[in-house]
């Protein structure tokens, strides 16, 4: 791997990469390197990192009733009836 210097970077420069590096937590190189991979077009998209936020909403919102209800209906449903494996 080759190593570059970079001279003449400003301190509001240097604490603004420092923070954000330490917001994502990551090294400041890194940081640096990702940017120049993503300025350049050569930064690979990771197949697996899609989030999905679509069902987000119903996320937590069963109160304690409503998931009694519901895991009891998914119990029965999970029986086996002996009379339709005969």
């Amino acid at each position: 791997m080759k190593a570059i210097t970079i001279r003449g970077v400003e301190h509001e420069v240097a604490e603004k990469l420092k923070i954000a590096a330490s917001k994502q937590g990551k090294s400041v190189n890194n940081l640096i390197l990702e940017f120049i991979k993503t300025s350049l077009g050569l930064q690979k998209e990771k197949k697996f990192s899609r989030k999905y936020d679509d069902l987000d909403d119903l996320f937590g919102s069963w109160n304690d009733d409503e998931f009694k209800k519901i895991n009891d209906l998914i119990t029965t449903q999970r029986q086996i009836d002996q009379e339709l494996w005969k």
